[in-house]
């Protein structure tokens, strides 16, 4: 399997951190040497390793804000 090259461009929220200090985080983050992309995965504390995620472009995470604030649980 190849490697994957990644650079965090910017930290945008911490979401959560685990009793292991894994943390939950939203980034903005280059892929491969590609355009950024929005990121929200578990990093460990010094970002060598990773879990699983969701990777937004900028028009599914502007479509992501519009749907989360239209629900009314979150007022």
């Amino acid at each position: 399997m190849a490697e994957i090259k990644y650079e965090i461009i910017e930290t945008i929220v911490v979401l959560s951190e685990g009793n292991k200090g894994w943390k939950k985080e939203l980034n903005l983050i280059s892929w491969n040497g590609r355009e950024p992309k929005y990121d929200i995965r578990d990093w460990s504390e010094d970002h060598t390793k990773m879990g699983k995620g969701v990777t937004l472009s900028l028009s599914e995470l502007q479509l992501l804000k519009e749907s989360l604030a239209k629900l009314s649980d979150l007022d």
